[in-house]
């Protein structure tokens, strides 16, 4: 299982609709399609890296339970919204707060910088805002950062 965590409006349900999207439909992805905010959870099976994968995304609001569905997690993508600063200070929280959690101690890690809304701050601003150097060298998980637009489909290719 892959778990999908990130405060609420950060654009986890915009992605996973996006990637199956892109999956299906290749590169024309048209308009991004409407959503609402998720409370509780959606199970997507996509293609990541060549593989099948069950990806569970976690509604914002329901971060004090995410713990219990860390049990039988291989795989971790969080995401950033890049254009709410003020929102920044408390993902690093909750991201820090998932990497230490036990069962997730061999989970590889996927940050994912969303960029949705005109941002004057570049990945390298962001990431050291957020200190992800000092998070990669300390975690015991594989972390792996990408910078994307889920609105406009730019970096989901990679995340693919």
């Amino acid at each position: 299982m892959c778990l999908l965590l990130g405060a609420t409006g950060v654009g986890k349900t915009l992605l996973l609709k996006r990637l199956q999207l892109c999956q299906r439909d290749g590169t024309d992805l048209g308009e991004p399609p409407v959503t609402l905010p998720t409370v509780g959870t959606n199970l997507t099976d996509l293609t990541l890296r060549k593989k099948r994968v069950t990806v569970r995304e976690l509604g914002g609001c329901m971060g004090p339970i995410w713990p219990s569905y860390f049990v039988d997690c291989y795989s971790v993508i969080f995401m950033v919204d890049s254009a709410n600063i003020t929102q920044i200070s408390s993902s690093c929280v909750q991201l820090l707060s998932v990497l230490a959690a036990e069962p997730l101690q061999t989970a590889s890690v996927l940050v994912l910088f969303n960029k949705d809304l005109p941002c004057t701050m570049t990945l390298g601003e962001m990431k050291s805002l957020f200190r992800m150097d000092d998070i990669i060298a300390s975690a015991p998980q594989s972390i792996t950062t990408l910078e994307l637009s889920a609105r406009s489909g730019e970096g989901l290719q990679d995340v693919l």
